[in-house]
C-alpha cells in the first residue's frame, strides 16, 4: 500500500503549487520583465573634469558606479544595467514608474557638508532661475539631535525685499508720478556661488530652495567642518508628534567625535546642513553632544525623506556627473528575442516529452504533471520577489529557467533509469520503488547541488545579466530537488503501486520499464 506520508506530501506540493498560482493569478501578479524586455530609460551620466583639466581616475568611475547601483537597488528597480562607455556613465533602468525620481536619485552628487552660517539670511538672488531639477528636500527648518534644537527663524519678504519683520514701505507721493524706483534689499547684490566654486575650504554664498525650485533665502557660509562621511547610517521616519516627516541618522564611531566638537564649538549658534549646494537646514546648536545620533527635520514630504535617507545612506558620489542624454529604450527587439526563444524551447519541450512517453509510457505522465508543479512554483515565486523585492525576468533570466529544464528533465531519467535496473534483477515494479528512489536521489541531489554551487558562485563574482542568468537558473535547480522528493517519489509510487497503471496494455508502468507485471518471491510486494 501507499504510505500515508507520500499522500500527504503529494497532496501537499499540488495544493501549495496551484494554490499560490491561483492567488497570483487573482491578485493581478506577474513576473516582473527586465530592460530588454520592457523597456526602460536610459541615463548617460557625464562626470565633471577635476581642476586643472586632470581626468577621472578609473578607481573614482568605480567607486561612483556602485553607488549608483545601490541607490538604484534600493529604488527596488529590478536588473539595472549600469555600465561605463569611456569615462561616461550609462544607468539604465527597466519599468521605472517614476523617472524624475530616479533620474534625480541616480546622478545626485549627495556631497553633505556641514557649514557654519555667517550673520543672517539674505534675501535671494533676483538672478536666480528656479532650478530645473526639483531638490531632494522641501524647505526645511530644523535639526534635531538627542536634545531638540531651535528652528531656524522666520523669514518673511516686505515689499522692498527685506528679510525680517514684515513692514510696509511709505508711499512716495508726486504731483505727476510717470516712474516708480525700487530700491535693492541689502545684500541682493551679493552673487550666489556657482557649484564649480562651492569648495569645502572656502566661504560661499548657498541658496534654499522651495517646493518649486525657487530661492526663499540665502545663507553667508563659513568653511566646511565636516562631511556626509561622518554619517553612518540615515533612515526616514514619521514624527508621531508634529505628523511630518524626518531624516534620523547614526554617524559612524570617528564621525560621532567630529559632529560632537562642531557642536561644542558652535553652541547657541546656526550651523548649516548643505546637500549638493544647496541648505537644507539652518538650525541652531542647543547641544554640545549628539552621542552618535540626530535628526534633520523639514517640511519634508515622505519621498522627499525617504530619498534623502537613502542617498546619505550609501555615501556620496566622488565627482560631479551631468546628465548628457535621457532618452527611452525600446523593447521590441527583448521580446522578439524572449518570442523566439520561448517558441523554440516549447517546442524542444514537446518533443523531449513525447519522447519521454513513448519511452516511459504511463511514467511520462509524472514528468508532464511535474514540470507543471514546478513552472507553477516557480511563477508565483518570481511573481511575488517581483513585487516586493523587485525582481525582473530578462533574457538571460529566461534562458537560466530553459537550461533548467533540462536539468528536471535529467531527475525523472536517472529515477527512472534506477528503476529499471530494480526490475531487470528480477524485482517487481512495487518492491523496486523506494530502493531505486534512494538511490537516484543521492545521484540527483549530487548533480544538482553541483549547478547550484555554479550558479551561486556566478551570481555573486559577476554584474549585469549574467546574475540573472545565474539566480533563476538556481532557484529552477531548487524547485527541481523539492519537487523530486515530495511530488516524483509519491507520484510514481501511486502509479506503480497501481494494478491499472501498472498492467494497462501497451502503456503500462510495467512496459515501460520491460517489467513483469506478477509479483516474485524474491522481490515480494510491499
Amino acid at each position: 500500500m501507499i504510505r500515508r506520508s507520500q499522500v500527504v506530501s503529494l497532496v501537499l506540493i499540488v495544493v501549495v503549487a496551484f494554490g499560490s498560482l491561483i492567488a497570483t493569478l487573482t491578485v493581478g501578479h506577474k513576473p516582473r520583465l527586465g530592460l530588454d524586455l520592457q523597456g526602460g530609460i536610459s541615463v548617460v551620466l557625464q562626470p565633471k573634469k577635476l581642476p586643472g583639466g586632470k581626468a577621472i581616475p578609473n578607481e573614482i568611475l568605480d567607486q561612483s558606479i556602485e553607488i549608483i547601483r545601490s541607490r538604484v537597488d534600493a529604488l527596488g528597480v529590478a536588473e539595472p544595467e549600469i555600465n561605463r562607455q569611456g569615462s561616461a556613465i550609462i544607468v539604465q533602468l527597466p519599468g521605472v514608474k517614476n523617472q524624475d525620481r530616479a533620474r534625480s536619485i541616480v546622478g545626485q552628487t549627495a556631497q553633505l557638508r556641514f557649514r557654519p552660517v555667517i550673520g543672517n539670511p539674505i534675501p535671494p538672488d533676483p538672478k536666480a532661475t528656479p532650478t530645473t531639477t526639483k531638490p531632494t528636500t522641501t524647505k526645511p527648518t530644523s535639526t534635531k539631535p538627542t536634545s531638540t534644537t531651535s528652528p531656524g527663524p522666520k523669514t518673511t519678504t516686505t515689499k522692498a525685499g527685506a528679510i525680517g519683520a514684515t513692514t510696509t514701505a511709505a508711499p512716495t507721493t508726486t504731483t505727476a508720478p510717470t516712474s516708480t524706483t525700487t530700491v535693492a534689499a541689502p545684500g541682493s547684490e551679493v552673487a550666489t556661488t556657482s557649484r564649480d566654486q562651492d569648495l569645502y575650504n572656502k566661504e560661499v554664498v548657498l541658496p534654499e530652495l522651495g517646493p518649486n525650485g525657487k530661492q526663499i533665502a540665502r545663507y553667508r557660509l563659513g568653511p566646511a567642518m565636516a562631511t556626509g562621511d561622518i554619517i553612518g547610517d540615515a533612515t526616514a521616519q514619521l514624527d508621531q508628534n508634529s505628523s511630518s516627516w524626518l531624516v534620523s541618522f547614526k554617524t559612524t564611531n570617528k564621525g560621532s567625535k567630529i559632529l560632537d566638537q562642531i557642536a561644542v564649538a558652535n553652541y547657541q549658534k546656526r550651523v548649516a546642513i548643505v546637500l549638493d549646494g544647496v541648505v537644507k537646514s539652518a538650525p541652531t546648536f542647543n547641544t554640545q553632544s549628539f552621542r552618535g545620533s540626530g535628526q534633520i527635520t523639514g517640511t519634508f514630504t515622505e519621498k522627499d525623506a525617504k530619498d534623502l535617507a537613502l542617498v546619505l545612506r550609501y555615501g556620496a558620489l566622488p565627482i560631479q556627473l551631468e546628465q548628457q542624454n535621457v532618452e527611452q529604450v525600446s523593447a521590441t527587439l527583448g521580446k522578439d528575442s524572449l518570442r523566439a526563444g520561448v517558441t523554440a524551447g516549447l517546442i524542444g519541450l514537446v518533443l523531449v516529452l513525447l519522447y519521454i512517453v513513448s519511452y516511459y509510457r504511463a511514467l511520462g505522465l509524472v514528468v508532464i504533471f511535474g514540470l507543471s508543479v514546478s513552472a507553477a512554483l516557480l511563477w508565483s515565486i518570481v511573481s511575488y520577489l517581483g513585487e516586493t523585492s523587485g525582481l525582473a525576468l530578462s533574457l538571460s533570466g529566461a534562458t537560466g529557467i530553459i537550461v533548467s529544464v533540462g536539468v528536471t528533465v535529467d531527475s525523472y531519467v536517472v529515477y527512472f533509469e534506477k528503476l529499471k535496473d530494480e526490475v531487470r534483477l528480477g524485482r517487481t515494479v512495487r518492491s523496486s520503488l523506494d530502493r531505486a528512489f534512494k538511490s537516484a536521489f543521492r545521484t540527483i541531489l549530487a548533480a544538482d547541488i553541483s549547478s547550484l554551487i555554479g550558479a551561486i558562485v556566478l551570481y555573486f563574482l559577476t554584474k549585469g545579466p549574467v546574475r540573472g542568468f545565474a539566480f533563476f537558473l538556481g532557484l529552477s535547480t531548487f524547485l527541481d530537488i523539492i519537487v523530486a522528493y515530495y511530488f516524483t517519489r509519491p507520484m510514481v509510487a501511486v502509479l506503480g503501486r497501481n494494478k491499472f497503471f501498472t498492467e494497462m496494455r501497451g502503456v503500462g508502468v510495467a512496459r515501460g520499464l520491460a517489467a513483469p507485471s506478477t509479483p516474485v518471491a524474491a522481490g515480494g510486494a510491499t
